[in-house]
């Protein structure tokens, strides 16, 4: 192997740029050429690639987002996207990719791969934590104290009003940013994807609360089976007329901001972990951490399995007495 291409795509997440140059160095150093593919998969349908040298990638590893840009691309789900996307790297001499995203990202290099032969290894790059086969991906530290900052500043105007304050956080289909920032943030409850029938649980906590606290902070995760943060706070008002809740929505906020120490050496082991995959000749698979050792998972496990509710959720019945 020769030359090499790294990417990203789907969202952006805080470490992204970390895990690039890791890639381009790990890369450089065993000998190879490095490309960058800009915009995800439409610069890989495009044939939009820029070489990358040691000083590409240079004071960039404190920064959010990503210096190679991300992009969602429809063309590349059909047959024809896929072929164009073959015949640039094949005429650029790419014989191996790095690909830094999430479930939909490995999704298309799965598919790639069986098709085309062309040997992916991820790079797990999203703020929800929810593939199998790492205990955490690039940006999921990064987000939740950034929730937890924002959470903090929220309590105090809370506080000051005795006022209810219900706080949604990302999260469609997991929950893992939800519950480490309700832990991390004091919360009187949280309301996950991963659980069923929290809303009358709720309502107990808040026939408790009126006699014991006059504000409180409840952490919605966005794909709760309720609603979302707005439909909760309603319900809650319609059953406790005497409540008045606040809604804030953190939003995209959690995606930005420089990365945290452990996101930076997260993503600088998964890039190197990733070229040093493809040099020993893997393919369509995940680098993760698992236990603070690097392992490989296949693509099929890391999109398919899911990753259990942490006995931590355990402890909400235990603070909140």
């Amino acid at each position: 192997m020769k030359k090499i291409a790294v990417f990203t795509s789907g969202g952006d997440a805080p470490g992204m740029n970390a895990c690039v140059r890791a890639v381009v160095r790990t890369g450089i150093y065993n000998g190879l050429e490095v490309v960058g593919i800009l915009r995800g998969y439409s610069g890989m349908v495009e044939g939009n690639f820029k070489p990358l040298k040691t000083e590409s990638v240079g004071n960039i590893i404190q920064h959010g987002g990503t210096i190679l840009k991300t992009a969602r691309n429809k063309e590349f789900t059909t047959v024809e996207g896929r072929k164009r996307a073959y015949d640039n790297l094949k005429n650029e001499g790419i014989e191996g990719v790095v690909c830094i995203g999430g479930d939909g990202s490995f999704t298309g290099a799965k598919i790639f791969f069986e098709e085309y032969g062309i040997p992916f290894i991820g790079a797990p790059g999203t703020i929800d934590n929810d593939l199998f086969g790492t205990d955490y991906t690039i940006g999921f530290d990064t987000a939740i104290n950034t929730a937890v900052e924002a959470i903090d500043k929220i309590r105090d105007t809370a506080d000051s009003h005795d006022r209810v304050f219900f706080v949604e956080v990302m999260g469609r289909h997991s929950g893992a940013i939800a519950l480490e920032v309700g832990l991390a943030g004091g919360a009187e409850a949280i309301l996950l994807p991963e659980v069923n029938g929290e809303i009358e649980r709720l309502k107990k906590i808040f026939k408790k609360r009126k006699r014991k606290k006059s504000f409180s902070i409840i952490v919605v995760a966005e794909g709760d089976e309720e609603g979302g943060a707005y439909k909760i706070a309603e319900e809650i008002k319609n059953t406790f007329p005497n409540t008045e809740p606040k809604v804030t929505v953190l939003g995209h906020i959690q995606r930005g901001g420089s990365p945290t120490a452990n996101d930076r050496v997260l993503a600088t082991r998964l890039g190197v972990a990733a070229v040093e995959a493809l040099i020993n000749g893997e393919a369509n698979k995940m680098a993760g951490v698992i236990n603070n050792n690097v392992v490989l998972t296949s693509f099929d496990d890391a999109i398919t399995k899911s990753k259990n509710l942490p006995d931590s959720y355990k402890l909400l019945e235990v603070l909140n007495v």
